[in-house]
């Protein structure tokens, strides 16, 4: 049975099992390589996307429970070709080494910062905790999530 949804604002129909990760069909059929596969177990956070706006690790997310629902990928950061704030000060700081972890970052944070656009610096720490980076010790990524604050 297909499954309709909403990908990035544009209507999506996948022919997969149901139970198919939802990373595996943005992936593998729609080709959107943003968000990463990494442990498959929902505890990194690199294949985090947004599903009807609440944070989601997609490789958890079987396909048929996403019927109708709106999914949000890294790739829709970026509007009419222009990096998202979030996205610039990272840039401006360097903060990216490898990459994997990186676009569920960016989902976690944007998210995060909808939520609490005064957050400081330990609210920040706090929100990360749920994507897991190898390659930056988190400090640079905090450092530059900080200046879009306004406490900062």
């Amino acid at each position: 049975m297909p499954t309709s949804l909403m990908i990035n604002g544009e209507r999506r129909t996948s022919n997969r099992d149901p139970m198919t990760p939802l990373i595996d069909v943005l992936r593998d059929e729609f080709l959107l390589t943003g968000a990463k596969s990494v442990c498959r177990e929902g505890v990194c956070g690199a294949c985090t996307v947004h599903l009807d706006g609440r944070l989601a690790v997609s490789c958890l997310v079987p396909i048929g429970t996403v019927e109708g629902k709106d999914v949000r990928t890294v790739e829709s950061l970026a509007m009419a070709g222009e990096l998202s704030p979030l996205q610039q000060v990272m840039e401006q700081h360097d903060v990216v080494q490898c990459g994997m972890c990186f676009p569920g970052i960016l989902m976690t944070l944007t998210s995060f910062f909808q939520a609490q656009p005064n957050a400081g610096r330990d609210e920040i720490k706090a929100a990360l905790v749920g994507n897991i980076c190898r390659c930056t010790g988190y400090e640079r990524l905090v450092d530059a999530a900080v200046t879009l604050t306004k406490r900062s």
